[in-house]
């Protein structure tokens, strides 16, 4: 149970709110890289309560900037795209990637009011068919080579899902509460065969980037078995499931759970399935999908695992109120991501750099020890070659 003050810190997301100055901190993704087209150059997009919009233009570079035109706030997701940056609709205001206003085409010879205009502007990165927004102050740190954005030895998709209805915070609990596994996906998930009973040992280790989740699980038949992926802090899942294919492989994946603002959260999800003599580059786009979590009567999708996990994310609140619950030893894992999100929220208020974010320049591949040996994957996946 949390306090109301501590479930209003850790779940407000906005400009200048505690979480949302910690969020500010990590590289979001904002949108894959597939949704901006020639014919379709602008998207607009809400991210940790800011109205942005987010483009690509004439020349190829990508630009995330504040949706109302600094003029007279008129949208800039009319706008269009021109070689060195979006002009607004209205009155032909135009910004760089930046934020500097560099045409004010209404105003006389030789004025410098352009000059005197910032508009809201944020960096924005192409990687794994993503694109990465940085929100925080300046310098921007390095954007993290996870293993599934920076693989190329195999085949990578990207999916935006539908908008979750809750709060962000609801939605990483639940990557470190594991005994939910048995009970909400037992009959769809890979537990289905294997197990009558519940009965695992959990354990959650603090690393470099989060919180390290280990269920060992007795099977049948075939002793202890092991499944370890990564919370990666803040609101990432870093998985590993069977290949949708049917060719036997194994589909990792990282979940981004994406505040749009204290009620809705965004999930984008990147794949990379390893497999010879295919070469995916990791600045290249992604082949691109939207899955819904309900079906055309507006109803959950209840065969799908993503969309069980989002019955019960909803089903809590747009906000949980975390001074009703009851929680219990199962629950530790949550218990210790609710502290390092405060640690950390802490450590930023008093000017110290968050867990897991690194100095620009540090771009190498990070590669996570992830395995389950439930679904046949022994040992962690490297570059290049199953181990």
């Amino acid at each position: 149970m949390l306090s109301r003050e501590d479930n209003e810190v850790l779940t407000r997301v906005g400009p200048g709110t505690p979480a949302g100055e910690l969020l500010r901190r990590y590289w979001q993704p904002v949108a894959c890289v597939a949704e901006l087209t020639e014919e379709k150059p602008i998207l607009e997009v809400r991210l940790l309560g800011e109205e942005l919009v987010v483009y690509r233009d004439k020349s190829g570079a990508y630009g995330l900037v504040g949706k109302q035109c600094s003029h007279r706030f008129a949208s800039l997701a009319y706008g269009r795209v021109e070689e060195d940056g979006i002009r607004c609709p209205y009155h032909g205001w135009k910004y760089n990637g930046d934020g500097a206003c560099i045409e004010t085409p209404a105003e006389p010879k030789g004025s410098t009011l352009k000059d005197s205009v910032r508009h809201p502007a944020y960096p924005v990165r192409p990687l794994g068919g993503m694109l990465f927004a940085y929100l925080g102050p300046a310098p921007a740190p390095a954007l993290p080579y996870w293993d599934v954005l920076a693989w190329e030895h195999g085949r990578r998709t990207v999916e935006r899902h539908s908008v979750v209805e809750c709060n962000w915070l609801q939605c990483m609990e639940n990557s470190v509460d594991p005994s939910h596994l048995f009970w909400l996906h037992g009959r769809t998930a890979h537990l289905a065969s294997l197990m009558e009973e519940f009965e695992e040992k959990e354990d959650f280790i603090p690393f470099d980037f989060g919180i390290m989740k280990r269920r060992t699980t007795p099977i049948k038949g075939k002793g202890v078995q092991t499944d370890q992926h990564p919370l990666l802090f803040p609101n990432i899942l870093r998985h590993v499931a069977h290949d949708r294919s049917g060719k036997g492989g194994h589909r990792h994946n990282l979940q981004y759970r994406v505040p749009i603002d204290d009620n809705n959260t965004q999930v984008f999800m990147v794949n990379f399935v390893p497999e010879a003599g295919v070469h995916s580059p990791a600045d290249a786009s992604a082949p691109f999908s939207f899955v819904s979590m309900r079906n055309e009567a507006g109803d959950y999708r209840l065969d799908m695992v993503l969309a069980q996990d989002v019955m019960a994310w909803e089903t809590q609140g747009r906000v949980l109120d975390r001074t009703r619950e009851r929680l219990g030893s199962a629950d530790k894992g949550v218990v210790m991501y609710r502290r390092l999100v405060k640690e950390q929220i802490e450590a930023v208020a008093q000017g110290n750099v968050p867990l897991g974010v690194r100095p620009a320049g540090s771009e190498s591949i990070i590669e996570l020890d992830v395995i389950n040996e439930r679904i046949g994957l022994m040992r962690p996946e490297r570059q290049g070659a199953a181990q």
